[in-house]
């Protein structure tokens, strides 16, 4: 039988960059390559991407990279990822032409896209893969089912049960589970992120019901905000615009291309003459819907700009609604308190939906029972969550009958072995860490670019400069002394005078001795400064000494 291995590079215990192995003997499959926001301690930090350390030793044995869905969490990480592994992706149309896009903004030429069908059957090499459709909050999400001697390890991760949906690009075919099912599941791997919660997720996804009322009593502008990527919501809010006679502005063009795609693959039309341009836009109009939108927590630092007066279009009135339909998340509390404040003060009309009453589009506890109960594996493997959500959903899996030593919570790095259809290990096969992208560069948690912000955004820093001349090693300038962030400046006089003596008095002291070196100096007043500051502070800001030595 094949030997198996699972391992999830990102996506447990953490929200965001997903990211999940497959190795089916010799051969590595990849499932979504996703990235996170940072939270904002992370000192200048863009985004946040999984360590691909493992893959960059094992690259030639990578087969495919398939891609559920078009979400970041998922897929963001990939320009990052084809500076590493050179293999076919393999995604769905509308996934296809984002990941088209992020690669043109990456200035990424040479990868190859695979368009494959949302329910569909074809071989990697001689590894049968199925995929099947799935409903998220973005068109054409489908999961993925792999062959192996021991029955298929399914990946189901980002999903709802909704009967009710009939668009061809967000339903999904409950029968097409059962059909794998009946071949023989051997593992499941499956999302936590909602599995506390009782029930199935539909119908308490749709916002059309709540938000229509509105719609209909709203007597100047409706400014509603939504995730970028959620494309379900933003459908709802257009046919609601329609019915009321209400022109569509987007804020960002980036949703607006989301819509072309969509136009361009026959799935979706934006009705003719609801929208305006930017050009036409016109801030006294009242029958208009503006729909801002962003990712993650940047929906409320543009909604705060809005809020402060200090958008280019947009100036808020009183008659004017605001609808928060994007649940606060991770790094953006800070900004959306001061948006919600900053409304209030001016007389904006203020409204939010409720995260507990409305639910994103993920499988609550009933839609993950439903899921093992089509599938019937062997063994369960939770995924996406922080640890507690992960241990929730294992739970549901012991309730439903699957036995302790069949489900398996693992951590990010830690690999679970099958060998003849049986568990052979458990083992942390890599250290991974948090990788930070600032710009072009990739810092590891533990690098000195982070170490140094985070010093200077806690402690503060000190530069001490002092000019000598290179021959006779006299002190000819200074000591200057610079303090930012360490202590209140009415108290800072005695430190700052302390450190220019300090710098003084070794560079006195190693010319005395004959053994005065810029670099050793250096060295020696900033140990001497640390000491000296975190007695009389109790901090450890960065400290820069500076020797300018002069006639040489």
């Amino acid at each position: 039988m094949n030997k198996i291995r699972i391992m999830a590079l990102g996506g447990l215990d953490e929200d965001g960059k997903n990211m999940t192995l497959v190795e089916i003997d010799e051969d590595i499959f990849i499932i979504d390559c996703g990235l996170k926001y940072p939270e904002t301690t992370s000192f200048g930090v863009e985004v946040i991407v999984p360590d691909f350390s493992y893959l960059e030793e094992n690259k030639n044995r990578v087969k495919a990279i398939f891609i559920t869905h078009g979400h970041d969490d998922v897929m963001g990480a990939l320009p990052f990822l084809m500076q590493v592994v050179d293999a076919p992706i393999y995604t769905a149309p509308l996934t296809a032409a984002l990941i088209d896009d992020m690669f043109e903004k990456h200035n990424l030429k040479k990868y190859q896209i695979k368009r494959i069908k949302r329910s569909g059957s074809f071989k990697i090499g001689n590894t049968k893969i199925k995929t099947f459709s799935l409903t998220h909050s973005i068109p054409d999400t489908f999961g993925i089912a792999i062959w192996t001697d021991a029955g298929y390890i399914v990946h189901a991760v980002e999903y709802i049960i909704d009967f009710d949906l009939m668009d061809p690009t967000f339903a999904c075919d409950i029968t097409e589970f059962a059909d794998i099912g009946k071949e023989g599941v051997f593992a499941l791997l499956t999302e936590s992120r909602s599995a506390n919660r009782e029930g199935f997720t539909s119908p308490r996804h749709r916002i059309h019901d709540a938000i229509e009322p509105y719609f209909e009593r709203a007597t100047g502008r409706i400014v509603i905000s939504l995730y970028e990527q959620n494309i379900f919501r933003l459908l709802e809010v257009i046919e609601l615009a329609q019915k009321y006679r209400r022109k569509i502005y987007f804020v960002s063009q980036k949703q607006r291309s989301y819509l072309n795609h969509l136009s361009q693959l026959n799935y979706y039309h934006v009705p003719a003459g609801i929208e305006v341009s930017s050009d036409n836009f016109d801030n006294d109009v009242d029958n208009i819907v503006v729909i801002v939108s962003e990712q993650g927590p940047n929906v409320f630092r543009l909604m705060n700009k809005i809020a402060m007066n200090e958008h280019e279009k947009i100036q808020l009135r009183p008659q004017d609604l605001l609808l928060i339909a994007s649940p606060v998340v991770a790094g953006a509390e800070k900004d959306a308190a001061g948006m919600e404040n900053e409304l209030y003060k001016d007389g904006v009309q203020v409204e939010s939906l409720d995260r507990k009453r409305f639910l994103t589009m993920h499988p609550s506890s009933e839609d993950l029972k439903m899921m093992m109960t089509l599938l019937k594996p062997k063994h369960y493997i939770p995924l996406k969550g922080d640890y507690r959500q992960l241990i929730d959903n294992a739970s549901i899996a012991l309730n439903r009958g699957f036995l302790a030593n069949s489900i398996h919570v693992l951590d990010n790095g830690q690999q679970l072995t099958f060998v003849d259809g049986k568990v052979e290990s458990i083992s942390s096969v890599v250290e991974v860490e948090d990788v930070y992208v600032d710009g072009k560069d990739f810092l590891d948690s533990s690098s000195l670019v982070i170490r140094d912000r985070e010093i200077l955004g806690t402690d503060g820093s000190i530069i001490v400069g002092i000019v000598i001349d290179h021959q006779s090693k006299e002190i000819v300038g200074g000591p200057d002394v610079q303090s930012r962030g360490v202590i209140y400046l009415k108290d800072a006089d005695y430190v700052v005078k302390e450190c220019g003596q300090i710098i003084s008095r070794v560079i006195k002291e190693s010319v005395k001795n004959n053994n005065y070196d810029n670099i050793s100096a250096r060295n020696e007043a900033r140990e001497h400064m640390s000491k000296y500051v975190y007695k009389m502070t109790g901090k450890r800001p960065m400290i820069l000494p500076v020797i300018i030595e002069i006639n040489h």
